[in-house]
C-alpha cells in the first residue's frame, strides 16, 4: 500500500511508539510485506532468520525487535512486538469501513459497464468501460477491473488473504495479518463462476490482459497473472506466485506458493506444483516434471512386473 503523502519517520516512531534509529529526514512512502517492498516502504521483521533479508531489502524503514546494523539510508524502528506495530499503522492508514448498500457511493463505474441484480461492489472500486459483472458477484473494497472484463456468477473478488502471523508464545497461534492490498484485473480478462481471487496482504493480486480463468478457480494474495494466461477449472494458486505470460494450467492443479512458472509453460491436468519452473516446456505429474520424462518413466513402472520375471530365477 502507497500512503496518499510522505509520512515522516520521526511522527512513524511515536504512533507505535518505537525507538527510532537512522536518518529522521527519511520520509516514508509505503507499506508493504516483505515479498513486495520497494524503496520508501515500512516493512517489519520479528525473527533473526530473516532479521538479514529485511535488511538487504528494498525497504527504507524496519519494524523490529532487536537492535541491529543497518545502513545509512535505512531506518530502524525498534519494538518489542514489531507485527503488533505494522499492524497498527496498517489499521491507521487503511481503515475498516462498514456499507448498508451494495453499491458504494465511491465506486466508478463506467456507463457502458453492466452490473447484473445482487452485485456487492465495495468502496473505492473502479470498473472500466463494457465491463460485465454477473449476479450474485462479490466485489471487495479498493478493487480496480478494466476494460471488456467478463466476470461471471458467484465469483468473490478482494476477499482477505489467507496470511498469518504464526508465533506460538500466545494463546491465538494463527493471528491474521490485516490486510491493505487490492486486486487489479486488467483488460480483456474473463474470470468463471464461482471463483475467489484474494487481494494482496499489502499490495496488489494482479491479473494480466487477456487472462482467462475457468470456473471455480482460486488465486492467493499477491500472485500475479501474466498476459493471456488460461487456467482450466479448479485451479489453485497460493499466494506471492508468479505466472508469466502464456501460461496455460490445466484442470485440478496446485501450485505452491512464492514461486514462479516460466513463459508459456503448459502443466497438465491434476498435477502438483512445487518449485519454480522454466518456461515453454510442458509439465506433468507431482511434482512436476517434463512431460516426455514422466511418460518414460511410467513406461518403465509398467514394465517391473515383466523384468521381474527374468530376473528372479537368474
Amino acid at each position: 500500500m502507497q500512503f496518499a503523502t510522505p509520512i515522516d519517520g520521526p511522527w512513524i516512531a511515536a504512533f507505535i511508539n518505537a525507538e527510532y534509529i537512522g536518518n529522521n529526514l527519511l520520509q516514508a512512502t509505503g507499506i508493504n510485506e516483505i515479498n513486495r517492498v520497494q524503496p520508501g516502504d515500512i516493512v517489519f521483521v520479528d525473527h533473526p532468520k530473516y532479521y538479514d533479508k529485511c535488511i538487504q531489502s528494498s525497504a527504507t524503514f524496519i519494524i523490529i525487535n532487536k537492535v541491529v546494523p543497518c545502513p545509512s539510508h535505512k531506518v530502524l524502528l525498534v519494538v518489542p512486538n514489531p507485527f503488533e506495530a505494522y499492524d497498527k499503522l496498517v489499521r491507521h492508514f487503511r481503515p475498516a469501513t462498514t456499507q448498508s448498500t451494495m453499491i458504494h457511493s465511491s465506486a466508478v463505474i463506467h456507463p457502458t459497464a453492466t452490473i447484473y441484480p445482487n452485485v456487492y461492489i465495495g468502496s473505492n472500486v473502479t470498473i472500466g468501460m463494457h465491463t460485465i459483472i454477473y449476479p450474485n458477484t462479490t466485489i471487495y473494497d479498493h478493487t480496480t477491473i478494466g476494460d471488456y472484463v467478463t466476470i461471471h456468477a458467484h465469483v468473490t473478488i478482494g476477499s482477505h488473504a489467507f496470511y498469518y502471523n504464526t508465533k506460538k508464545d500466545r494463546d491465538t497461534w494463527y493471528q491474521p495479518m490485516y490486510n491493505c492490498g487490492n486486486v487489479v484485473i486488467h483488460n480483456h480478462v474473463e474470470v468463471g463462476a464461482g471463483c475467489t481471487i484474494d487481494k494482496g496482504v499489502s499490495s496488489s493480486t494482479i491479473i494480466g490482459a487477456g487472462t482467462k480463468i475457468d470456473n471455480q478457480c482460486h488465486i492467493g494474495h499477491d500472485t500475479i497473472l501474466g498476459k493471456n494466461c488460461l487456467l482450466a477449472a479448479k485451479v489453485a494458486i497460493a499466494g506471492a506466485t508468479t505466472l508469466e505470460d502464456g501460461v496455460q494450467v490445466w484442470g485440478q492443479v496446485g501450485i505452491n506458493k512464492t514461486l514462479t512458472i516460466g513463459a508459456n509453460a503448459i502443466i497438465m491436468g491434476q498435477s502438483g506444483v512445487s518449485n519454480s519452473i522454466p518456461g515453454n516446456k510442458v509439465y506433468w505429474g507431482t511434482p512436476v516434471q517434463e512431460l516426455n520424462i514422466k511418460r518414460r518413466e511410467l513406461v518403465w513402472i509398467k514394465r517391473i512386473p515383466e523384468i521381474w520375471e527374468k530376473i528372479k530365477h537368474l
